[in-house]
């Protein structure tokens, strides 16, 4: 009895499929005017359709049901589309803004290069030379004491004075550009 059952309703299904998929693909392409996904939306119809028919309890005409589902998957694909063409030209605008924005950083980049190497020349010998292996070949106080024949202690000394005289010449520049 029950196999009888399913074949009734794979009939019925069948049915109702090949007798209104062309009006509903129809309709769909009338709301959204693109075909390929007006025949998406009409599937996804038939397809959720199909999945839930055991649950299903159609008090109206099928066509009604049907076509009232193709409205709303329909508007449903149109705001998405909206929202998804919004987030598209927001992430062009900020590509835009961010290529714009390189070359003035350049610039910004460039003059604090400039103004570093004319604070660094500016410093003692020892000071510079102590800054210069730990901040740019990233030697540890340790292996600049090492290196240089000095104690750790005159190390942390020198690079204080350092950083405190580079603060100093480079202090407007930095105010500027924060």
């Amino acid at each position: 009895m029950e196999g009888a059952e399913n074949q009734r309703v794979e009939a019925f299904f069948e049915q109702v499929f090949r007798s209104h998929f062309r009006g509903l693909h129809s309709y769909a392409c009338t709301i959204i005017r693109d075909a390929a996904p007006a025949e998406e939306i009409v599937q996804n119809i038939f397809l959720k359709l199909w999945e839930k028919r055991s649950a299903l309890d159609i008090r109206e005409n099928v066509a009604v049901y049907l076509y009232r589902a193709v409205h709303n998957e329909s508007l449903n694909y149109l705001r998405h589309r909206k929202v998804r063409a919004a987030y598209q030209s927001h992430a062009m605008r900020q590509y835009k803004q961010n290529e714009q924005e390189k070359p003035a950083e350049k610039v910004v980049m460039g003059e604090l290069e400039k103004r570093l190497e004319t604070a660094l020349k500016e410093l003692p010998e020892q000071c510079r030379t102590i800054f210069q292996l730990s901040r740019f070949e990233d030697l540890k106080y340790k292996e600049i004491a090492d290196k240089l024949g000095l104690s750790v202690k005159t190390i942390e000394n020198q690079m204080g004075k350092a950083l405190k005289l580079l603060r100093l010449k480079l202090a407007d520049f930095l105010v500027m550009i924060l």
